[in-house]
């Protein structure tokens, strides 16, 4: 990741939270952050079916999660309505950042018939970053952790992963923070 950009992406949180008339301390509104974005969210079985999805998981399990298609007019999110919420919510949160950075497709990939498009590894890296920082900002986390709250309990209030919570609680230093007083 480029220098400076954690520090970049917290400030960015911040700025955008802000535009939505939430603040850093509060679960953030995913659909109004997409809609704010100029996007749509669907699911991808309103593209195609569930059994087809079933199909791709088994031949590769997590090769689709979520993505973003520019429409011209607008931009859709479509994410895998098999994964579980948690997921869905970091799935999504990851294709908002890469409106915000404005990321563009980089690459064209093919697995068989299927052509998949992605950006380069640091945009991705610089997406999933911001993610975090949008839906568990240092502040919320510091927060949540000052009243006693587990990762697990964070991770359910926030409707996110424990994989994520427990990220955020590491890469923010707000657990160190709270254990010093």
């Amino acid at each position: 990741m480029r220098r400076g950009f954690k520090a970049e992406a917290e400030r960015m949180s911040s700025s955008f939270r802000a535009t939505l008339g939430v603040g850093d301390t509060s679960k953030l509104p995913l659909e109004q952050a997409v809609k704010t974005m100029g996007a749509e969210l669907r699911s991808a079985e309103s593209l195609v079916s569930l059994e087809r999805l079933r199909e791709i998981e088994q031949v590769q399990p997590g090769a689709f999660s979520a993505c973003t298609f520019d429409m011209s007019d607008h931009k859709v999110i479509v994410w895998n309505p098999l994964s579980k919420p948690a997921r869905t919510t970091s799935d999504i949160a990851h294709e908002l950042s890469h409106l915000l950075l404005k990321h563009e497709v980089k690459e064209v990939q093919k697995v068989g018939e299927l052509a998949f498009f992605g950006c380069d590894p640091d945009e991705e890296q610089e997406a999933n970053w911001l993610a975090g920082c949008l839906l568990l900002p240092r502040a919320l986390v510091l927060k949540e952790l000052r009243a006693g709250h587990t990762a697990e309990q964070i991770a359910d209030r926030y409707e996110v992963s424990s994989q994520m919570a427990n990220f955020r609680i590491r890469a923010t230093g707000a657990l160190r923070q709270v254990s010093s007083r």
